[in-house]
């Protein structure tokens, strides 16, 4: 095979494989996470870039990156109603995220996603 094609092919290759990787990672639609949360008063406590009775988006993507099990922990703590710590101590139910039609996985896998991305 002659360097061109070996080029050609390589490069074929590579774009096969972030063509694949783009695919397998799209990335969360942040309007439909926005809407969600809007919908849910999750801004009541949280803002992207701020803290405010609960921690930032940024601050909660910072502390999970990189960490195996971050997604699935935080669809547990938006899912489940466990407890959440405020700054000045006590501790209360996070409200549970509803979604329409109820307890979609999609859209709070979505919302889990964006929060990640911050």
């Amino acid at each position: 095979m002659t360097q061109a094609k070996q080029i050609i092919r390589t490069v074929a290759i590579a774009a096969a494989a972030l063509a694949f990787t783009s695919i397998a990672h799209a990335a969360p639609d942040a309007d439909a996470a926005k809407a969600l949360a809007k919908q849910n008063n999750c801004f009541k406590c949280h803002a992207v870039d701020k803290d405010k009775d609960g921690p930032s988006y940024h601050s909660v993507a910072e502390k999970y990156k990189g960490k195996p099990g971050a997604e699935a922990k935080l669809i547990n703590h938006i899912t489940s109603g466990e407890k959440a710590k405020f700054p000045d101590g006590h501790e209360e139910e996070h409200k549970i995220v509803k979604t329409s039609p109820p307890k979609d996985p999609e859209q709070i896998k979505n919302l889990v996603q964006w929060i990640l991305a911050q």
